[in-house]
């Protein structure tokens, strides 16, 4: 078989979310945890490749940002094929599982929540440990760029962080979906390539890719506090609920789910 039907990628999602709320908490938030880290990885790369050329950036600012875009998806590569929790992608293949009857409601809520802390904790390290105090982006080009990264995104207002919040995870809950359908690593691999280039590049806000990019932005001189933070990731957060959990994993689980299927 190519690749697995919309019915039987909902199928997958389905015993994905039985296997991904039976995990004890520790264990959410130890791979949790490393989600986080590899998301920076692939921030980290971007940040390199990305904005390591100040002539490019200046010359064809769209080709760097294109360039930017298309080496991030390593992170999320790395999420789906070496194993990990990353709350965005949760957010659409454990809905499915509720709407099915096959795992609860408050399991996702506790798999999120921890997922999501383990996040947070995994992308602070890769910005203070592996990208700041490595002294690979501490001031110069890289730092500056970094710094603006950051200001730019705290001073989004509201509604435009819940709504590219929105769109983001409507782009990584289908590569996630996509992903899914391949049974090979090469094809996982384009399936998750395409959709989350395509966010990063439009310019969508990604809750854990932002708890790299701000922090790493904040320890090299941006005009941003924590309160600044905190006040940019919940309408980014609640976005990217709705973004994965409605229009990927909701919508395709009530037309696909197992419980559906017998109506």
């Amino acid at each position: 078989m190519a690749f697995r039907t919309p019915a039987e990628i909902v199928a997958s999602a389905e015993q994905a979310a039985c296997s991904k709320t039976a995990l004890s908490v520790p264990r959410v938030l130890v791979l949790g945890f490393l989600a986080g880290a590899y998301i920076g990885f692939g921030g980290l790369l971007a940040i390199v490749v990305g904005r390591g050329s100040p002539a490019l950036l200046a010359a064809n600012p769209g080709l760097a940002k294109f360039l930017f875009a298309a080496v991030f998806p390593v992170g999320i590569v790395m999420v789906v094929i070496a194993g990990s929790e990353l709350f965005t992608g949760n957010c659409s293949v454990i809905l499915p599982g509720c709407l099915c009857g096959r795992t609860s409601w408050a399991s996702m809520l506790r798999n999120w929540v921890f997922a999501y802390v383990g996040n947070l904790l995994g992308s602070l390290f890769m910005a203070i440990f592996m990208a700041y105090l490595t002294g690979i982006v501490r001031g110069g080009g890289l730092g500056e760029a970094t710094a603006g990264i950051a200001q730019a995104k705290v001073e989004l207002d509201f509604w435009t962080l819940l709504l590219r919040g929105i769109g983001c995870n409507w782009l990584v809950g289908l590569g996630i979906w996509l992903a899914l359908a391949a049974d090979d690593v090469a094809g996982k691999i384009l399936a998750l390539w395409f959709p989350v280039m395509a966010f990063v590049a439009i310019g969508f806000e990604h809750s854990v890719a932002n708890m790299f990019f701000i922090p790493l932005g904040m320890l090299n001189g941006a005009e941003a506090s924590i309160g600044d933070f905190l006040l940019h990731l919940i309408p980014v957060t609640l976005g990217n609920i709705v973004g994965g959990s409605v229009m990927v994993g909701g919508i395709y689980g009530w037309l696909y789910g197992s419980r559906r299927a017998k109506s």
